[in-house]
Formats: structure tokens, C-alpha cells, sequence
């Protein structure tokens, strides 16, 4: 079976044209979906800027896949509007997709078909030419080999279709791209080529707007992350912000034996207390510690910087109670 020739288009740079620059990347004004009683995404506003790695994270059910399907026109919505590079998602999706690199979740693919047709073919379905540099080079990074590439996708692994489905986001250099679970089947070394990859391309100019629910990988490479409940916006703040938002534990130790002060600053909980050991949760500023602290003997002070699992575990036991 012959390849599908591309389309001709020029992508340009990685770096949208000025016109399209002037406004967010991706923007959201009230954006829902309803499948009848169902409403799996409601009312979301959401603005990705220029250049930025943004997390969209949520448990499974919380809507981040149906506002990708809604981005990129797979699906309508109920009501709401949404643009990518200034163009209507709907009336003008294919200049959305002409700038957009996409990795699904379940990457779709035709079986019989070879790796290398399939990169071909999903190409073309985008209007976008092919820098075939760029693919040799993912190929080699992610250790794909032009072997790999002739043999039917019937004979791929988990782990070698998530491979090509990253390339071909890649492969067009494109100013956006979309990854839902990017790296769901990947190895521990494959995780950290991609991750090389996407600083590369951030430095470069593109913006990457990405679902997971690896909180260490979105803690390693996002700038800022939004978090869905039940389909509705809970949290949007950077990486730095998000982890002010959950208690951090403070240890303190000290060379002889003291007293605890009463009472405790606001935002403090004392976990454990003896003569020479405190533990606390301290939510806010350490300023009212280092007062309490003054004149006491403290032989060591250890701070443990709320993770961003503790901030997303946080606004899920919200809602349970």
C-alpha cells in the first residue's frame, strides 16, 4: 500500500505568525458539553498563553478528554465558544488542526498499515508537510528503528505505538501541541527523552497544553496546571502557586529540653510534640515559627514543601465531605 502524500502547507516556525500571537494560544469562554442529563463539562474559561507547558489535570470522568475533543472539533459543544491562535474551533478547525500536533489517549490506528504509512497518512490528514529530519531525529531519540517503521502496526507493542504516536505530533514542528496522557506505556527512559522533548520545543516557542495524571511529571515540566472536578474548573494557578495552597510539615529539633508555646500561631497544627522534637503543619508564612523559635535552642529545622498531589488530594476530599 502506497503512503498518502501530504497535503503542501507551510507551518512556518514553531512561532505562530504575529497576528496570532497577539492573543492566547487557546481560549475558553463557557465551554459545555451535555450528553443528555450528563453534563460532562461545564461553563470552562480557560486561557493558554504563548509558549507555556500547561497541565490539564483531573481523575478519570472529570472532563479533560471531552474538552480536547471539543478543542479540536472531534465533538460540539452544548454552549460556550473556543478559539486556538485566534480561529473558531469549529467554524475554522482546519486551521486549528493545521497548527496543532495531537496525541490522543487511544491513538486510533489502521492495523494494517506500516509505521511509516501511518505517520504519512496522519500528516496529510492535517495539512501539514513533514520536516523528515525532524522525523529521523524523534525516531532515533526514541529509540524507533526505520525497521520498526516497516513493520505493520498488528506487530506493535504498547510501548512502540505510543512511540509513533508521539512522533507524529512532533513531526511538523507545530506552534501548538495537544498531548492527552503523554506518557502512558512509556519506560522510565523514554519518559525522560520526552521530556528533553519538551523542553526543547518550549524553548523553541511552542506551547504544549497536556492532560496526565502523573502529578510528577506535571510537578517537572508545567508552568501552570488547571484541575477538573465533575466536568467544572477547580483550581488554575502555576506549579509555585499550587503548592502554597496545601500545608507544608515543618520539623523542628532542638539540643535540649523545651517548652511548647501557647497558644499556636493561626495556621498551625501541632503533629507531634516531646522535649527536644516538634512537628507541625503549617499553613502560610513561617514568619510566626521563626518568632516562636527566638531564643530556644534549635539544633536542626527541616521544611517539607507541599507536593502537588497533596494540593489535587486536597480539592478531591472537598468534595467528599
Amino acid at each position: 500500500m502506497e503512503p498518502r502524500t501530504a497535503i503542501p502547507f507551510e507551518p512556518g516556525p514553531l512561532t505562530p505568525p504575529r497576528a496570532e500571537r497577539a492573543s492566547a494560544v487557546i481560549s475558553t469562554r463557557g465551554l459545555t458539553k451535555r450528553y443528555g442529563a450528563l453534563t460532562a463539562l461545564r461553563g470552562l474559561d480557560l486561557e493558554v498563553q504563548p509558549g507555556e507547558i500547561f497541565g490539564f489535570l483531573g481523575l478519570n470522568g472529570a472532563g479533560k478528554t471531552t474538552a480536547i475533543r471539543l478543542l479540536l472539533d472531534f465533538i460540539r459543544p452544548s454552549a460556550g465558544q473556543a478559539h486556538i491562535f485566534g480561529y473558531d474551533c469549529w467554524s475554522q478547525s482546519l486551521e486549528v488542526r493545521a497548527r496543532v500536533g495531537y496525541l490522543p489517549g487511544e491513538l486510533g490506528l489502521y492495523l494494517d498499515l506500516t509505521g511509516l504509512e501511518t505517520l504519512d497518512f496522519l500528516a496529510g490528514l492535517g495539512r501539514q508537510a513533514v520536516d523528515r529530519r525532524r522525523r529521523q531525529e524523534l525516531c532515533d531519540r526514541l529509540e524507533l528503528a526505520q525497521s520498526d517503521l516497516r513493520r505493520r502496526l498488528r506487530e506493535y507493542s504498547t510501548g512502540m505505538k505510543r512511540k509513533l504516536g508521539i512522533i507524529q505530533a512532533f513531526q511538523t514542528n507545530p506552534p501548538l501541541l495537544i498531548l492527552d496522557e503523554p506518557t502512558e506505556g512509556l519506560d522510565p527512559i523514554m519518559q525522560g527523552s520526552f521530556y528533553d522533548l519538551l523542553a526543547e520545543v518550549k524553548r523553541a516557542g511552542a506551547t504544549v497544553f497536556m492532560s496526565s495524571h502523573v502529578l510528577s511529571e506535571v510537578e517537572r515540566v508545567c508552568d501552570r496546571i488547571a484541575l477538573l472536578r465533575k466536568g467544572e474548573l477547580v483550581l488554575l494557578a502555576t506549579v509555585q502557586e499550587s503548592r502554597r495552597l496545601a500545608p507544608r510539615n515543618v520539623r523542628v529539633v532542638f539540643s535540649r529540653e523545651v517548652e511548647l508555646p501557647e497558644p499556636l500561631p493561626a495556621g498551625y497544627e501541632l503533629l507531634e510534640a516531646t522535649p527536644r522534637l516538634w512537628r507541625l503543619s503549617v499553613a502560610g508564612s513561617l514568619g510566626p515559627l521563626l518568632e516562636v523559635l527566638q531564643g530556644l535552642p534549635v539544633l536542626d529545622l527541616d521544611v517539607q514543601e507541599a507536593r502537588l498531589e497533596d494540593v489535587v488530594l486536597r480539592y478531591y476530599r472537598e468534595e467528599e465531605t
